[in-house]
């Protein structure tokens, strides 16, 4: 009697510590692992592939959203500040969601379709938020009643090793936020004059041994480019090691961290858009309108600060914040990216 063909078994998960993102990071299929993607929730982490929104209840505060009122979040993100925000606008209120992200802008534009907000309350646009004049003029918009800037960048492009912004797994060096704007990081990487990436090194991270890594990493890039994550990672190591033999290990990976956001800075060409935004921003909002931006390093916050303090001066800005927001304790221990965020606000002078 023939025997039955057997079922196709299931993918079997590799143990406590598997090597692939795909099997190490479950969370990255809630469905199928909700209890644990709880855990990693209840232990104080992000679930990997998705983001947590910072310091909400303090962003809505600022903005004092009514319904009706026209709003813009500039950096959409996972949608997590969007989703709060449409709440507070109905009835006849209306979110436009710009991200630059040509990735996770379809797939968030589509939860939050999914999450009932129609064309009429939600208009979705790709776009870097320095263009953010053109877009409302593109969608008859004089202004905005309330702005929002999240500057940091999104869970799951850190999470993402195809997006090449983490040096835990072996990827192409990219880090860019639009990957079809060139140069990627590689790119960038084997080009700059040790110099210029030693100022980079400086002002975009704060980075101690700045001369010390551009000086050898544009040396060694010229027999062997650097094209992956993994590979400048090891370089780097191996660059601190060679100066301070007796160095502390455990503090290579925050080294590293550091040149990995140098050079997203520099790829992005994050400054420049910022300056660029804030020096559009105050013609985007109607008078009387308020503007809330998180920034996750001091280059970013200076600007901001200054802005809206010589705006404040200029008469521009009735008001804004002298002491910067932080996340409270709670949060900061459920979510650690939330450490670093810096909350400044300003609100727009009745004069046009």
């Amino acid at each position: 009697m023939p025997q039955p063909p057997r079922p196709p078994r299931r993918p079997r998960y590799a143990g406590k510590n598997p090597r692939r993102f795909e099997d190490k990071y479950k969370e990255l299929n809630p469905e199928r692992y909700a209890a644990d993607v709880a855990k990693v929730v209840a232990s104080g982490k992000t679930p990997a592939g998705s983001h947590r929104p910072i310091m909400v209840a303090e962003i809505l505060g600022v903005l004092a959203l009514r319904p009706g009122e026209i709003a813009v979040d500039c950096t959409l993100g996972f949608g997590g500040h969007a989703r709060e925000i449409l709440a507070r606008l109905a009835p006849g209120g209306r979110l436009v969601g710009l991200d630059v992200d040509p990735v996770e802008h379809p797939k968030t534009t589509a939860r939050l379709r999914a999450a009932g907000f129609g064309e009429e309350v939600f208009t979705a646009v790709r776009s870097n938020f320095a263009g953010l004049p053109k877009v409302l003029a593109n969608l008859g918009l004089a202004g905005a009643d309330a702005i929002l800037a999240d500057l940091g960048v999104s869970s799951m492009q850190l999470d993402d090793p195809a997006r090449g912004f983490t040096f835990k797994a072996d990827s192409p060096l990219d880090l860019r936020l639009n990957p079809a704007r060139p140069p990627s990081a590689a790119e960038w990487l084997a080009r700059v004059p040790a110099a210029k990436l030693a100022a980079a090194l400086t002002e975009n991270a704060d980075e101690p041994n700045a001369g010390l890594l551009a000086r050898e990493l544009t040396a060694r890039r010229d027999a062997t480019p650097f094209k992956r994550t993994r590979q400048l990672a090891d370089a780097i190591r191996d660059i601190l090691l060679a100066d301070k033999p007796r160095h502390d290990p455990a503090t290579d990976d925050d080294c590293v961290r550091r040149v990995f956001q140098a050079l997203r800075i520099a790829v992005n060409d994050e400054f420049g858009v910022l300056d660029l935004f804030l020096r559009h921003l105050p013609a985007c909002l109607k008078p009387g309108g308020r503007v809330a931006i998180l920034t996750f390093h001091s280059g970013e916050d200076r600007r901001v600060k200054q802005a809206f303090r010589e705006g404040v001066r200029a008469g521009i800005y009735t008001a804004t914040n002298e002491e910067v927001g932080r996340a409270g304790p709670e949060e900061r221990r459920a979510n650690p990216r939330s450490t670093s965020a810096k909350l400044r606000w300003a609100v727009r002078s009745d004069k046009v």
